[in-house]
């Protein structure tokens, strides 16, 4: 009998070995499946915690709407009934010691048309001129391999990138601008600027992409997003889980590979998909040839702080789901979602529950990693009082340091992904990497990679026959 391993628990991980079952279910192929798993629980980055009726995540919180690809897999699931949409509401960027709101028609803080640039409280008169050059200035030199930052600085000018883009956009992909590739954040832009002549005119253009769901722009559960994966192993009787044990080194046997555990067994497989974090993978294959490019990947950091009150959430200053700041001196923190106010299921009283991030590209970082959790507790008390102008003592709390776990896809990522790509099936036939170090986060991204491991897989298996 063929065996397939998949080293890695993950949302990537876990669709990987969900869609290949689904496959060999249905083609009646008898084939082994063994998901290994370091951790004592699966779901990686998702982690749903439930502490004095609140809810919190301690990872992923949502799934972005835009993508369409995990509706079908919340449909096989049975989820519908649980599904939950982010609440309607303003977000901020906390400036000047102030909340300012982000227009409202614009993805990324990038306009979606002429009347939201000119509406934005957020840049000056002049500014805003500045942001017009896009509409007759030509792309004559930029690629996808350039920097976002730069190509968006070119087009749209400084000001509205650093005061509005760059605060919204760096957040989500866990980096400088400058350092980020635009294959690896928002290839689409230049596409727009090469068909239309202007960002700004080819997301008007294809707005309805953008809005197609109204304001359900993200969506949960009411059990939160760790049921996505519970429900996932709840339809994978067939597959074998090792949890609590670390795959630690691979080795090639004849035609199979050998797959030593922390337990200090060994199992023999056919193919494996890694769906590590790369420095995981990295440890796994031990080669120096991959080591060369496993070495130029990087990874970026972020501390999570959710704090739950036992106050009203309509004592919030403002009316909307939170902030992102772009001032580190008078905030230590990066941003802070309001999350009971975005979230109403995670608050059963209509409590105040708020979550603040704390990023390694924030200058206070390494300061705050040294801290206790306490300490890291008090900074986001301080945070909270200085931002939302509240004192309370919070009646839950949790801290979970994400430390180099973040992927931050950085200029040359792409050209380094091929080239990994290229060395493995090389040295390693049978054996594909897989996950957000290497192919996109956000769950969709990961749902989608973990589709396309599967189909290689069956499709090995199936060329051996």
């Amino acid at each position: 009998m063929k065996t397939v391993a998949v080293i890695g628990g993950g949302i990537t991980g876990m669709s990987t070995v969900y869609f290949l079952n689904k496959r060999l279910q249905s083609s009646k192929r008898d084939v082994k499946v063994i998901l290994i798993e370091a951790n004592d629980t699966l779901g990686g980055k998702i982690n749903t915690r439930h502490d004095h009726d609140f809810m919190m995540e301690t990872g992923a919180d949502s799934i972005v709407t835009r993508k369409q690809n995990v509706a079908p897999l919340i449909e096989e699931l049975g989820l519908q009934e649980e599904v939950v949409y982010n609440a309607t509401g303003k977000s901020f960027i906390y400036i000047d010691g102030k909340l300012m709101s982000i227009p409202e028609d614009t993805v990324f803080g990038i306009p979606l048309s002429l009347e939201s640039l000119a509406k934005s409280d957020l840049i000056s008169a002049e500014g805003k001129v500045e942001a017009l050059k896009d509409f007759y200035t030509k792309n004559e030199s930029f690629t996808k391999n350039d920097s976002v930052g730069a190509f968006l600085e070119n087009f749209l000018g400084k000001e509205l990138v650093e005061r509005q883009i760059s605060p919204v956009l760096s957040g989500v992909y866990s980096g400088k601008l400058s350092e980020l590739t635009i294959a690896s954040t928002l290839p689409y832009l230049l596409d727009y600027k090469n068909e239309y002549g202007s960002i700004i005119q080819g997301l008007s253009e294809n707005k309805k992409l953008f809005q197609s769901n109204g304001s359900k722009k993200f969506l949960s559960f009411t059990n939160g997003v760790s049921a996505l994966i519970d429900k996932m192993e709840e339809k994978l009787p067939n597959v074998t889980f090792l949890k609590g044990v670390k795959a630690e080194r691979l080795e090639k046997t004849n035609d199979r590979y050998r797959i030593t555990l922390s337990t200090q067994e060994a199992i023999d497989v056919d193919l494996i998909v890694l769906s590590t974090l790369h420095s995981a993978a990295q440890a796994i294959l031990q080669d120096d040839e991959l080591d060369k490019d496993f070495k130029q990947l990087k990874n970026s950091s972020l501390i999570s702080v959710y704090l739950g009150f036992d106050v009203p959430d309509h004592l919030l200053p403002e009316n909307g789901t939170g902030f992102i700041s772009a001032d580190n001196r008078e905030l230590k923190c990066d941003a802070c979602t309001w999350t009971s106010r975005k979230w109403e299921h995670t608050s059963k009283q209509r409590n105040l529950l708020v979550r603040l991030f704390y990023k390694s590209s924030n200058p206070n970082y390494p300061d705050l990693l040294k801290l206790s959790e306490e300490g890291l507790l008090k900074v986001a008390l301080d945070d909270i009082a200085f931002s939302l102008g509240l004192s309370a003592t919070p009646v839950t709390y949790d801290v979970t340091k994400w430390h180099e776990t973040m992927p931050n896809y950085h200029i040359k990522h792409h050209e380094i992904v091929q080239s990994l790509e290229r060395k493995l099936e090389q040295s390693f036939p049978g054996v594909i990497l897989a996950g957000c170090s290497y192919y996109g986060v956000g769950i969709p991204d990961c749902v989608a990679n973990g589709e396309k491991s599967a189909n290689w897989a069956f499709e090995q298996l199936t060329a051996a026959d």
